[in-house]
């Protein structure tokens, strides 16, 4: 019994060991900047070389278990990296080119051999300086006239350097700047006449120009314009600019108003820049009158001209412009030597803005750029809430296409979601609860998220990031948990009262007085016992006295609740250890026994204690005269002769004074620690088995002479069985006479009158046959038999009488519903005798002897069938 409960214990604890969860493994997110972790956020320049160790993928199993890394692409993509399954180092396997990919994705995975987590992530190819500039257009023939005034617009070169951001600006130079009558804009590639320069037709009819075009932060990329060669061919990156002079000769000519474009790019121009120069001419090739220029309409403010050069100017930065077109009319105006105006002209002039994507996306807070947020809110908040405390706004100073950018949430997926996903220009950001479940205190006291900003369709994809951090407060969400199901305990029975027993242990994961758990405990088995409220230790009543053999064990419900009434229950089972408190106990401490020679007798003690061994008990014979006579089985009592002993003769020889009934002291005596003992004295009184053949009543009361109770049993047993067959013959009886004797009901018998005369001599012979017939027979009454019998007779005979008329039915009783008896009328039949004068009483008498039940019986069924045959004759008559 005692290792019972560990019996039953060990398939528990194997099994809820073998249902523990395994978990999945997960990355660890450290994110952007980081080298290991998940890629988030990771980017890598498109210069990296091939073989180059970019990443280390880090993730962790909850158990402990060994993980493997692997990462696969889009079957359609290129597979850009390789990873060591075991180290998770991911290195560059194909060569990056911002240019034509310049984002790849791939899905990125960890495994513990059960579970796999995958996770897609994207990495950016930043820009690397490897494009050379190019020129639009080579090469460039431009007409100028030998009169055009110093510091004038000549022309405008143009190069385009695919890369991004500072490397794909470009900035333009004169390869060969000394002498040279011409200067380029470094930003705008504008080549004008230098100040104080003159062009004469008939010094030189056409110059070349080398530009150079240059990539801004590395010299090294020149791709220059060699000089126009004779046959036509122009090397890549140069290009030359012949300016032919026109000579003049005083004659009048008209001028000629062509639309101009001119293009302005924000960042190269700061205020007062200038944008283009509008040259009027004076048709007289003799003496041209001056000219004046003007802004007509379309400027708004934001350019201005010079009234002698024709320089338009930029008044405003163009970051300031709200337009992107501007279509200004210019008009000059031709002042004669008087100095009245003599004649207008009017040209159009387009001024497109040219956005640069030069500003990236920026969060801001309500006091400005930020680039963290934070927030305090409850945990488990409602599906759908919107997380108030945080207003950010997102802004991209840019225009147009390059000022649309995307909003995403990087870190724990689906928690949160952030709206707008598409922002052009500027947009209140707005965070929504998307996973109630996993805000929660217990597993993560701070949330932290990255809310990244990037852009959509340039080619520099500029991004800013803004740390989100959100600091989870409790709430009364778990309830209290033991540590078990159940719990088990041992105590001795003996244990004084206030005795502890054992402590059992619930938790609840919230904090604070939420956090605080109060024990109790109910149950019918619980009254012996007491549990502390704040520990959890279960003691015994100070006044509880345990006892094994009354109830050994108990089993109770134990209740963790919290301060609002969550709760939880666990059941305790205690089980009381036997303590050898009971001495054995013989039925009778003397005790009188019959032995047959040849047959054992037996004594038997009883230890009320409850387990083995304390209530295990062995004999032994401790005082017998003469002490070589009987042996006793220490463990079940019984006793018997030596074997040398196989007669009575043999019995009194060694017996002083032959005596029949011998004595002996028997002890018991438990197995337990300490161990008690008790003894008997038992008298037997040995007989042959000669004289139990001469009687077997005697020899049955001989040998229940030690058992009275044996032969009350079998008396009582041999008296049953008479009762049970007595029951059934009278039964069986009675149901046979039930089925014979059909008893019909109380009936009044009347004398027939005379019949009237007959009709027809046939009738009258047949009344004559059935009247003679039945004279034979004579009905006598008798009083009623409730018994059912109708063999008796008294008295003799009187002539035939009608019955009396049956009683009244008595009224039912009221508690149940009586047997119904039928009332009968005996009687018998008898042959009609002559009158004659009365008998003598002995005469009498023996006419009373003659007449037998059988035969009354008989008579009284044939009368009956006699009168139906006549009912019958009369029916048919």
């Amino acid at each position: 019994m005692g290792r019972g409960p560990p019996a039953v214990l060990a398939p528990w604890m194997l099994f809820l060991s073998l249902a523990q969860a395994n978990f999945a493994p997960h990355f660890f997110d450290n994110g952007a900047g980081s080298t290991n972790g998940n890629m988030a956020l990771f980017s890598l320049p498109e210069d990296t070389p091939v073989g180059s160790h970019v990443y280390t993928l880090n993730g962790t199993d909850p158990e402990g278990d060994p993980v493997s890394y692997h990462i696969s692409f889009n079957p359609s993509a290129r597979s850009v990296f390789s990873v060591d399954p075991n180290l998770g180092n991911i290195t560059l396997i194909e060569e990056l080119d911002r240019e034509r990919e310049d984002e790849i994705e791939a899905i990125i995975s960890i495994s513990d051999g059960l579970n796999l987590v995958a996770e897609k992530v994207t990495i950016l190819v930043t820009d690397a300086n490897d494009e050379a500039p190019r020129f639009i257009q080579e090469p460039y023939v431009v007409q100028v006239p030998e009169d055009t005034p110093s510091g004038s617009s000549i022309a405008r070169v143009r190069a385009v350097d695919r890369d991004t951001g500072s490397a794909g600006s470009v900035t333009y130079f004169l390869k060969y700047p000394h002498p040279t009558e011409f200067s380029v804009d470094r930003h705008s590639g504008v080549l004008r006449l230098r100040a104080g320069a003159i062009l004469d037709f008939e010094k030189a009819r056409a110059h070349f120009v080398t530009v150079v075009a240059k990539v801004t932060d590395r010299e090294e990329w020149e791709h220059p314009g060699s000089p126009q060669p004779p046959s036509g061919e122009a090397a890549l990156g140069w290009e030359q600019l012949g300016s032919t002079v026109e000579g003049m000769d005083g004659t009048t000519e008209a001028g000629v108003g062509l639309p101009l474009l001119g293009i302005c790019v924000e960042q190269t121009l700061p205020d007062g820049s200038e944008v283009l120069m509008v040259v009027a001419m004076d048709g007289d090739r003799g003496k041209p009158n001056r000219v004046l220029y003007s802004l007509v309409n379309g400027s708004d403010g934001a350019f201005e001209i010079n009234e002698t050069s024709g320089a338009i100017s930029v008044m405003q930065s163009p970051s300031q412009l709200r337009r992107e077109v501007y279509e200004l009319h210019v008009q000059v105006t031709e002042v004669s030597s008087a100095g009245t105006p003599a004649a207008q002209a009017m040209v159009p002039v387009t001024i497109r803005i040219v956005d640069l994507n030069n500003h990236p996306p920026t969060f801001y807070g309500e006091s400005g750029p930020q680039n963290r947020f934070e927030l305090s809110m409850y945990e488990h908040p409602p599906q759908g809430e919107i997380l108030r405390g945080l207003k950010i706004t997102v802004n991209d100073s840019d225009q147009g296409a390059n000022a649309k950018f995307n909003l995403r949430l990087v870190g724990p997926g689906g928690i949160f979601r952030v709206v707008p996903q598409t922002v052009l220009n500027e947009a209140q950001v707005t965070i929504i609860v998307e996973n109630s479940a996993a805000i929660d205190f217990e597993k993560s006291k701070v949330l932290t998220f990255k809310l990244l900003a990037i852009e959509v369709n340039t080619p520099e994809k500029f991004s800013s990031t803004a740390d989100v951090v959100i600091q989870l407060l409790d709430t009364n969400d778990n309830v209290p948990k033991f540590t078990s199901h159940y719990y088990v305990a041992r105590i001795p029975e003996n244990a004084p009262g206030g005795s502890n027993v054992l402590a059992v242990t619930a938790v609840d994961p919230d904090s604070g007085p939420w956090g605080e758990v109060k024990y109790s405990i109910y149950g019918s088995g619980a009254d012996l016992f007491l549990i502390h409220p704040s520990s959890g230790i279960i003691y015994t009543q100070p006044w509880a006295s345990l006892d094994a053999e009354a109830t050994a064990r108990y089993n109770f419900y134990v209740k963790a609740e919290d301060m609002e009434g969550r709760y939880s229950l666990a059941e305790v089972f205690i089980t009381l250890l036997d303590v050898n408190d009971h001495y054995p106990q013989f039925g009778k401490s003397v005790q009188e026994k019959t032995m047959v020679l040849g047959t054992p007798v037996k004594i038997e003690a009883t230890d009320q204690d409850a387990e083995e061994p304390n209530n295990l008990v062995d004999y032994s014979i401790t005082h017998a005269e003469p002490a070589n006579v009987f042996d006793i089985n220490a463990h079940t009592g019984e006793i018997w002769l030596k074997n040398s002993i196989r007669s009575l003769d043999a019995l009194h020889n060694i017996t002083p004074n032959g005596d029949r009934t011998w004595s002996l002291e028997v002890q018991a005596k438990d197995r337990g620690s300490p161990s008690f003992s008790t003894t008997a004295l038992l008298k037997i009184d040995i007989i042959d088995t000669e004289m139990l053949s001469r009687s077997p009543m005697a020899a049955f009361l001989m040998q229940t002479k030690d058992n009275p109770m044996k032969a009350v049993g079998v008396l009582a047993g041999i008296m049953a069985i008479i009762v049970a067959i007595t029951v059934l013959i009278s039964t069986a009886t009675f149901w046979r006479n039930k089925k014979s004797n059909k008893v019909q009901p109380v009936r009044r018998v009347l004398r027939k009158r005379p019949s009237p005369a007959p009709r027809s001599v046939r009738i009258e012979w047949l009344k004559f046959r059935r009247t003679k017939a039945a004279d034979k027979f004579v009905l006598k009454e008798a009083p009623p038999n409730e018994n059912c019998n109708n063999n008796s007779s008294r008295g003799s005979t009187p002539a035939p009488q009608a019955p009396a008329p049956p009683p009244p039915p008595s009224p039912a009783p009221s508690v149940g519903q009586a047997p119904w008896t039928v009332p009968t009328v005996s009687g018998s039949l008898a042959p009609q005798q002559p009158q004659q004068p009365s008998p003598k009483p002995r005469a009498v008498a023996k006419r009373k002897a003659v007449g037998s039940p059988v035969q009354s019986a008989l008579v009284s069924e044939l009368r009956q069938k006699f009168e139906k045959k006549n009912l019958h004759s009369k029916a048919y008559f």
